[in-house]
């Protein structure tokens, strides 16, 4: 049975404190594409992996430019063509990484634009004001319902990330997001927890970071992929460049509709799901959703070592 292959690379949230450490000591390939991006940006992201703070690795200006790397260096070792594979999707600042891929963006010009997209979200709400959290064990629906009621009230706090049926983030406000949390629990969530990020991303609050964004963004040049990337903002894929700008710059202040892409994902014969990136997060999303795929983990070294898409 031939292979349906389905690549997905991971945002903001997946870096650690000495990840990737046997793919820095066994790939010279890997190793190759930080040395670029500290030439490009001036920051050595492997020196921050491997010596830095997970408070350094949390903030924004970092974390951003710092995944885009990772995952472009697993995909680079990985060796593998674009058109191998059926479907890609990347979550949030993952996206990037996909239309890396897809040979549909230089790996230069990405780098330019989530520093200033990370730069934009940074500016956009104050230290400490912004608050961000996991939501566990509530409906969609349900929590809809909550966010809409604290938002009248006068606190923003709306839903960014919709990982799964019960796993939902939200953001907004601090006073918000806190207010949502305690809501959440009252209505029997499993979990509400705060999460350690530094901007409150996807939601309205994001909107003057997407407005600059979308003047930075009109200047780079994207190529036709060279396979289907579903957007985030859509849940669609495009051969348009314009289209493909608008829905980046939309994405930043819009709830990445991440259950919807899986779905997309498994209506469309997905055999072989691959995360190239520093974590497992997104394989134990699809892990809990598909009944019959093989998830393959490529920060995983053996998994990157011994892959095969044929």
């Amino acid at each position: 049975m031939a292979k349906t292959l389905g690549f997905v690379f991971p945002g903001q949230g997946s870096q650690s404190v000495g990840m990737l450490a046997q793919h820095f000591a066994k790939f010279k390939e890997f190793n190759n594409i930080f040395d670029i991006s500290k030439e490009i940006t001036g920051i050595d992201f492997k020196n921050l992996i491997q010596d830095g703070s997970a408070e350094e690795l949390s903030a924004t200006k970092i974390t951003q430019p710092l995944l885009l790397t990772a995952n472009h260096a697993i995909w680079q070792t990985a060796n593998i063509s674009a058109k191998d594979i059926t479907f890609m999707a990347g979550h949030s600042l993952g996206e990037y990484s996909a239309y890396i891929a897809a040979e549909s963006l230089r790996f230069d010009d990405a780098l330019e634009l989530v520093s200033l997209r990370a730069e934009f979200m940074q500016e956009a709400v104050e230290e400490g004001e912004g608050g961000i959290a996991a939501i566990i064990g509530l409906t969609e629906e349900v929590l809809s319902l909550i966010c809409n009621e604290i938002t009248k009230q006068g606190d923003l706090v709306s839903m960014a990330n919709l990982n799964s049926n019960n796993q939902i983030v939200i953001s907004g406000t601090r006073d918000g997001v806190d207010k949502a949390i305690e809501r959440c629990k009252e209505n029997g969530a499993k979990r509400a927890i705060p999460l350690a990020m530094s901007v409150p991303s996807h939601c309205k609050l994001m909107t003057p970071a997407s407005i600059k964004f979308s003047k930075a963004i009109d200047g780079i040049d994207f190529l036709k992929p060279k396979t289907n990337v579903i957007q985030n903002f859509s849940v669609l894929h495009s051969d348009d460049a314009q289209t493909i700008k608008d829905n980046l710059v939309s994405q930043i202040h819009s709830p990445v509709r991440w259950s919807e892409t899986m779905e997309y994902f498994q209506n469309n014969g997905i055999t072989d799901f691959y995360e190239c990136g520093p974590s497992t997060v997104l394989s134990g999303l699809v892990k809990r959703k598909f009944e019959s795929v093989q998830i393959h983990s490529l920060d995983n070294f053996d998994t990157l070592n011994n892959i095969t898409v044929s």
